[in-house]
């Protein structure tokens, strides 16, 4: 009877899992694994927040294959020690995974693959991540793309609505020694931070259906305009879900695609601005594998040389707890802090705030959202941060500053937003909730601090400074 290993990873799913799948079709005895290994991720090792989601995701898992009559088989440290222990008790003839694409990822992999192959055992790996994996998309010259538009124009005839694989039936499960529970992988956090993750999501497979259900109802027809009201659920929130491969590209697709198709060709909405938003996904990992330096160098040298104002552990302090004194920056600070998620065009308005009105680098940002953050995505956050910082691939120009003023009066005409966040100024007259300081009685009476910085002056100091460097 042929045993094969299943590895689980970021693939936190049963169904669309073409690892888990391909192993069950092939093997009479599959045994789901999954081995806690962070120190292997080097300096990106999961944040808190991220832990928290894995600890709930894992306990999914586990719930979802026992459905199947199988379970998930926790173990902890280094992982292809652990794959050898695991094949010599088991007898395993094979192990299946499906990719990462992280730098430290790729490198382990590789290793791991090698030797196992070297022991006799064979090694399957698949894509569960990504629509088109970061080597299958490339210029006419047969470099990768550093410009978004045209990479999405090469990869968008390519996607097909196909139908997801279905959940497997797991054969021949049975238990293993040592098997850990869930609690001695130590990912919760010890403060009660953690009780409005919990009171906002809820990871695994089964969440990610719910969302996507809701967004399918709800939300995508209006998607082009709602995306950027951060009062409003009018984004799809699937992007943890995504991370933790609870759900996958191709199974958002297909489902949007069967909803379109079923509704009245008068009213079917557009779901192509949000495909094009899960592009940009697809192409922040193409710029990872691409140029894996990124994370904490900058994508245009030129920016090696940028006057950077010193960092300033007091103001940067302020930034990370919605203290700035700019409404628009400090409502999304709290909601990052309160749920571990922010709306995206208010993730742009901090960024630039920190980069730009505090000119503090970039990587400040990218290590707190990395620490905080459900979806943090080393892909996606190092695309984001050198975007608005103006130093990345497609990046937005040095001259535009983000004023978190106009984009909440724009965004957040009514307040809804600030004042949720915000429950100092709750009671705030409208003419006033946008620009407090416009009142020192108000901020007297409220607690809410002044400014930190004046954003007219900021701001063309800013421009001072991304001048010099565009002189050169």
């Amino acid at each position: 009877m042929s045993t094969a290993l299943v590895l689980f990873r970021r693939d936190l799913r049963v169904a669309d899992n073409p690892a888990l799948s391909a192993a069950c079709a092939a093997h009479a005895q599959v045994l789901p694994v999954f081995i806690h290994a962070s120190g292997e991720d080097g300096e990106w090792a999961p944040g808190a927040a991220s832990r928290w989601w894995l600890h709930h995701s894992l306990a999914a898992l586990h719930a979802r294959l026992g459905s199947l009559h199988a379970g998930l088989q926790l173990f902890q440290g280094d992982t292809l020690a652990t794959l050898r222990e695991l094949i010599r008790r088991s007898g395993a003839s094979a192990v299946y995974w499906n990719r990462l694409y992280e730098p430290a990822s790729v490198a382990r992999d590789t290793q791991i693959k090698s030797a196992l192959q070297q022991d006799g055992i064979a090694v399957h790996s698949h894509n569960a991540a990504l629509w088109c994996e970061p080597w299958q998309i490339a210029t006419q010259q047969g470099q990768p793309y550093k410009v978004f538009t045209p990479y999405w124009r090469n990869l968008r005839p390519q996607l097909q609505a196909t139908e997801p694989l279905p959940a497997p039936r797991v054969p021949g499960w049975r238990e293993l020694a040592d098997s850990l529970p869930l609690a001695a992988l130590d990912l919760l956090p010890r403060i009660a931070w953690a009780d409005g993750l919990a009171a906002s999501w809820q990871p695994g497979e089964a969440g990610a259906q719910e969302l996507l259900e809701i967004f399918g109802d709800d939300a995508i027809g209006n998607y082009a305009h709602a995306r950027d009201l951060p009062a409003r659920h009018g984004t799809s929130r699937l992007s943890p879900h995504l991370h933790f491969g609870e759900i996958s590209p191709r199974q958002i697709h297909f489902a949007l695609d069967r909803r379109t198709r079923a509704t009245d060709t008068r009213q079917r909405p557009d779901v192509e601005p949000y495909l094009r938003e899960l592009g940009w996904r697809e192409f922040a990992h193409h710029l990872l594998y691409h140029f894996p330096h990124t994370p904490t160098g900058n994508f245009n040298p030129r920016f090696n040389d940028f006057s950077w104002a010193p960092a300033d552990q007091a103001s940067l302090a302020r930034w990370q707890h919605g203290r700035t004194g700019i409404p628009l920056v400090d409502a999304g600070m709290r909601e990052l802090w309160h749920t571990g998620w922010m709306h995206n065009r208010v993730r742009m308005i901090v960024g630039s705030f920190l980069t730009k009105n505090l000119r503090q680098h970039w990587q400040h940002g990218a290590r707190w959202f990395w620490d905080t953050l459900v979806d943090a995505d080393l892909a996606n956050n190092t695309l984001g941060w050198q975007w608005v910082a103006g130093c990345g691939a497609d990046a937005a120009p040095y001259f535009r500053v983000f004023n978190p003023v106009t984009q909440a009066k724009r965004f957040d005409p009514d307040g809804q937003y600030l004042r949720r966040w915000l429950p100092e100024l709750a009671v705030a007259p409208l003419a006033l909730l946008h620009e407090p300081w416009r009142d020192a009685d108000l901020l007297r009476r409220s607690g809410y601090p002044a400014p930190m910085v004046d954003l007219g002056e900021s701001r063309q100091l800013a421009l001072d400074a991304y001048g010099a460097l565009a002189r050169g």
